[in-house]
């Protein structure tokens, strides 16, 4: 039996799931109706050897992943946009209608814009903001060894902090059940059980490849990268801090890759602080939600034929008609 590498993440009342040159957005709508939506995209890996190798691959698969994933989320929100403004929507559709091309141009604006502020508020918080309290520091510690030590604390700490605070938001709460139930799916399909709602709530809500672990090894490389560097000249230790981010993305996707690929000892130790992490951005589903997980992997991924199970066997098994 060949390994499962399906990958995804939490959306607005959902999850999103994607598989080789596909990935798949199951909502549970207000009518508590599930859509799902599967959309097809080039890989970056299939672009060239060059976006295929170590180091550069995973540069590319974090930008990737981070413009699917503003795009899925914003889909998954417009179930509930247009709830709010339904009186709006008749006059809002036929503007559409009269005028697609504007739309989907402004759509790309929109995605390019969001996407660019989210990784400039990421390096401003997590990477300059302890550079820059650390240069306070000049004047009474000389060793950059050192220094580059009590950046990597303040980061690690402003890092787990911001978890911390933002998995207390009741809104965020729903999207870590969702991002427990994309875990626990996962897991079931690749420990070869069959995908049902019974199967995916007994799995692990915890996963070595999840994008909290990813983020959590950046912190940590990049205290290694940053102690290897002695500058007093504060613009220039910020810019490096800018400039080396692409090379800390990816060791970090190499370690994460690692570890999702090995179940070695030394993989599994190297992974504990990540899983531990994932305490604070998964929680445990409700089995709605395992069932809308389970329909976003199904729109990527032949689960019963991986299995090699008869359709007719599970006509029902996910709780509704698979024809």
């Amino acid at each position: 039996m060949a390994d499962v590498r399906i990958g995804g993440q939490a959306v607005i009342e959902g999850v999103m799931m994607k598989n080789k040159e596909k990935y798949a957005i199951a909502v549970r709508k207000p009518d508590k109706e599930i859509e799902v939506k599967i959309e097809s995209y080039k890989p970056s890996a299939d672009k060239g050897l060059f976006f295929r190798l170590p180091i550069i691959r995973g540069v590319f698969n974090f930008v990737e992943s981070l413009v699917i994933g503003v795009k899925t989320l914003t889909y998954s929100a417009s179930f509930y946009d247009e709830e709010e403004d339904k009186p709006k929507n008749d006059a809002k559709d036929d503007a559409d209608k009269k005028e697609p091309e504007k739309k989907e141009k402004s759509d790309s604006l929109f995605l390019f814009g969001t996407v660019a502020l989210s990784i400039v508020l990421a390096v401003g918080l997590f990477m300059l903001l302890p550079a820059f309290l650390v240069s306070l520091l000049d004047d009474y510690i000389q060793s950059h060894i050192l220094l580059g030590l009590i950046e990597g604390a303040i980061r690690l700490c402003i890092f787990l902090l911001y978890v911390f605070l933002i998995s207390k938001m009741e809104d965020i709460q729903r999207t870590f059940m969702y991002h427990g139930a994309e875990h626990k799916s996962i897991n079931c399909l690749e420990a070869g059980n069959e995908l049902t709602v019974e199967n995916v709530m007994k799995a692990s809500r915890f996963h070595k490849r999840c994008g909290t672990s990813f983020l959590f090894i950046v912190m940590i490389v990049s205290i290694l990268v940053f102690m290897c560097i002695d500058s007093r000249t504060l613009w220039l230790r910020l810019l490096l801090r800018v400039l080396l981010v692409p090379v800390i993305a990816g060791i970090s996707y190499e370690f994460i890759r690692y570890a999702g690929n090995h179940n070695n000892a030394c993989a599994n130790i190297l992974s504990k602080p990540g899983l531990w992490v994932q305490r604070l951005t998964t929680i445990e589903p409700t089995p709605d939600m395992a069932e809308v997980a389970i329909k976003a992997v199904e729109g990527v991924f032949d689960w019963r034929e991986y299995l090699g199970i008869d359709k007719e066997e599970t006509q029902n098994i996910t709780g509704a008609d698979t024809e």
